[in-house]
């Protein structure tokens, strides 16, 4: 691994990381101290999060850091964010087609221009 890929394992200096878990209602985020080297795995045992969150389920959801997603042994470099995934409730694709009958079945003119222009 290169030094400019985590310069605070190199130096050995202690990390600062954020942890964060979204719901719908309510958003968890953490700061954790690490020593260098240290994983994300390391990051979420730390933060306390699987305690707070007794549903998260690490071999089931998608772990991340800054949206691009890891594995739990990836090592963490200073000021990254760890971010557990919930499991998607809609296919995102159904979601979309039911927003755009939604638009269709209101009149609108964003749902009407899909349609055939002779039955506009």
């Amino acid at each position: 691994m290169s030094t400019s890929a985590n310069p605070g394992a190199a130096s050995g200096a202690p990390l600062v990381v954020e942890v964060c878990y979204a719901l719908a209602q309510r958003q968890t985020l953490l700061t954790v101290q690490l020593p260098a080297g240290a994983t994300v795995r390391d990051a979420i045992d730390a933060s306390g999060v699987l305690q707070r969150h007794p549903d998260i389920d690490l071999s089931v959801q998608k772990i991340g850091v800054f949206g691009k997603v890891r594995a739990l042994d990836e090592p963490l470099a200073d000021h990254d964010r760890v971010e557990i995934y919930r499991p998607l409730t809609v296919d995102p694709k159904l979601a979309r087609q039911r927003r755009v009958e939604k638009a269709r079945g209101g009149g609108s003119i964003e749902g009407r221009k899909w349609l055939p222009k002779d039955s506009r």
